[in-house]
C-alpha cells in the first residue's frame, strides 16, 4: 500500500501521497509507523521522520511570517507549489547591481553604494533574528515589518535613532524600487515616516578659527591647517576640495574669483565666491611642487591622515572641539555665513543642498544670531522715538 501523510488544520484535512509503499502487515495503524526490525522498516520510519519535521518547518515559518494557514495552503507550501514570485534579497541585491552600475560611470556615489550595502547586511541579519529565515518573499513584507526593524536596529544593534533612520530611509528606497519594477502590488513601507533627532553640530568661533590660522606650525600641520581653514570659508566637505582644480576658479557675477563645481555625494552645484582668507590660501600652494605636479588647487592628505593631524592641531590650539571636515562645513553654514546676516537661501546654494530642510541641521541658529536679529528689531523701533542705537555684539 501508498503511505499518505495526513494533515489537520482548522478542521480541514488534506492528504499527500509520499513515494512510501509497505505492506499492510508491516504497518502500525495505531503507532502510525513501520513495524520490524528490518532494513526496509528502517528506512521507511526514517524518511516518514523527515517528511514530519519538513511539513513542521513550513509550518513555523508561516507563522513566524504572519501568512495566513489553511491545509491546502501548507500543502502548497510543503509541495512548493506556491506562485513564483520575487524575495527580499533578490531585491535587495539586484537594487545594489543596478546602483554599482552608475557609480562606476560616475553617475552615482561610491559612498552611497556603501550605505546601500550595509544596509542589505542589516536586512539580512534582521530577517534571520525576527523571522528564522535566510530570505523571505516579497510578498511577505507587511507594514510591520518596518516597525519590526526599527526595534531590531535600535535594541540589537544598538544604533542610534538617527543611524536606524538612514538605513530604513534606504531600505524603503529599495521596496520602492520593488514596486515600481512590479514586483510588488503596494508598498508596506509607504505609511512609516523616518523621524531623526536634530543633531548637536559643532562648529568654530571667529576667534578660534583666527587662533587656528595664525598659528605658528610645523609645514607638515600647516598644509592641513590651511585646507581646514578653507573649507571653513567655502563650506566645501573633503572630497570635494580634494578634487578642485584651476579650471574649478571662473569669474563671478561681481567680478571676483568663484569655485563652481558639482558636489560629489549628491552631484547638485555649489557656486562659492572666494574671500579674502580662501584667496590668500590658494595664493600661497600656487607654486607648490605637490599642487603642480597633481594638478590640484590644494595639497589635501588622506582622509585617515588629514583627520590624525587636525587632532595634533586642534591639541597645539588648545582648542577641545574635534575637528574635521565636518565641523569645517558648519562653521561656513553658521559662523561665516548665518551669523553675519547671510540668508539661509544662500547658504543652501553655497553648500550645495538640494532644499533648505538639510542646510537647516548645518547652519545653527546661535544666541549671538538671535541676539543681533533682535538689536536690529530693537533699533528700528528705538528711531521712532529717537532713543540711540545699539551695537551688536562682535564675533568670538
Amino acid at each position: 500500500m501508498i503511505i499518505y501523510v495526513r494533515v489537520t488544520f482548522d478542521s480541514r484535512r488534506i492528504e499527500l501521497a509520499t513515494r512510501l509503499s509497505i505492506e499492510e502487515k508491516n504497518w502500525s495503524q495505531q503507532k502510525q509507523c513501520a513495524v520490524g526490525d528490518t532494513k526496509e522498516a528502517r528506512e521507511i520510519n526514517k524518511e516518514l521522520s523527515i517528511v514530519r519535521a519538513d511539513i513542521l518547518k513550513h509550518y513555523n515559518r508561516m507563522i513566524a511570517l504572519d501568512r495566513p494557514i489553511t491545509a491546502e495552503l501548507l500543502k502548497n507550501e510543503y509541495l512548493g507549489t506556491r506562485e513564483t514570485e520575487h524575495s527580499l534579497i533578490e531585491a535587495l541585491n539586484y537594487y545594489y547591481n543596478r546602483f554599482k552600475e552608475k557609480v562606476e560611470i560616475g553617475k552615482k556615489a561610491a559612498n552611497t553604494l556603501k550605505c546601500i550595502h550595509t544596509t542589505n547586511e542589516k536586512i539580512k541579519s534582521f530577517i534571520k533574528y525576527r523571522y528564522k529565515v535566510s530570505d523571505m518573499n516579497l510578498s511577505e513584507v507587511k507594514t510591520s515589518f518596518v516597525t519590526e526593524l526599527e526595534h531590531y536596529l535600535t535594541t540589537k544593534d544598538k544604533l542610534s535613532n538617527n543611524s536606524a533612520m538612514k538605513y530604513i530611509h534606504t531600505f524603503k528606497r529599495i521596496i520602492k524600487f520593488a514596486v515600481d519594477q512590479e514586483w510588488m502590488e503596494k508598498n508596506p513601507t509607504a505609511q512609516f515616516r523616518c523621524i531623526y533627532n536634530p543633531p548637536d553640530r559643532e562648529r568654530l568661533t571667529m576667534a578660534e578659527i583666527m587662533s587656528l590660522y595664525h598659528k605658528d606650525l610645523s609645514p607638515r600641520l600647516s598644509e592641513v591647517r590651511d585646507v581646514f581653514v578653507f573649507c571653513c570659508f567655502t563650506g566645501f566637505s573633503y572630497v570635494d576640495v580634494y578634487k578642485l582644480t584651476a579650471d574649478n576658479i571662473v569669474p563671478g557675477i561681481d567680478g571676483g574669483k568663484w569655485i563652481i563645481k558639482d558636489r560629489q555625494k549628491t552631484k547638485t552645484n555649489e557656486r562659492v565666491p572666494l574671500l579674502p582668507i580662501p584667496l590668500e590660501i590658494l595664493d600661497r600652494y600656487k607654486k607648490d611642487l605637490y599642487c603642480e605636479t597633481k594638478g590640484c588647487l590644494l595639497p589635501v592628505n588622506s582622509n585617515q591622515c588629514y583627520n590624525a593631524y587636525l587632532k595634533e592641531i586642534a591639541a597645539i590650539c588648545d582648542i577641545k572641539k574635534h575637528l574635521t571636515t565636518h565641523i569645517a562645513r558648519h562653521t561656513f553654514a553658521t559662523t561665516i555665513t548665518l551669523e553675519n546676516d547671510v540668508p539661509i537661501e544662500t547658504v543652501s546654494q553655497m553648500l550645495g543642498h538640494k532644499n533648505i530642510k538639510s542646510t537647516q541641521l548645518y547652519a545653527k541658529v546661535t544666541d549671538k544670531k538671535i541676539s543681533n536679529n533682535m538689536l536690529e528689531l530693537k533699533n528700528k523701533l528705538a528711531s521712532f522715538s529717537g532713543r540711540p542705537a545699539e551695537t551688536k555684539i562682535s564675533s568670538k
